[in-house]
């Protein structure tokens, strides 16, 4: 037997359950039960400085701190 049959049995059989197992594991870890406040975490990123006026944040168009915005805000 050569040695790319071997290994293309090995990879039909072998391979292919380990990489099924694997499978399981990720989805059962990605659905465990302690994972649900860090998923809700992940997904409200966007949503977290909401509350905030856009002119207030102090960033202008290439994301540095303007001064005169921030001054403007507090008075």
């Amino acid at each position: 037997m050569d040695s790319y049959s071997l290994l293309r049995e090995f990879a039909d059989s072998w391979v292919l359950l380990a990489l099924t197992l694997f499978f399981v594991a990720v989805v059962f870890w990605a659905w465990r039960p302690g994972s649900r406040k860090m998923h809700e975490d992940t997904a409200n990123i966007p949503f977290r400085h909401d509350d905030k006026p856009a002119d207030v944040v102090g960033r202008n168009g290439n994301g540095h701190n303007s001064g005169a915005k921030i001054k403007e805000a507090q008075q």
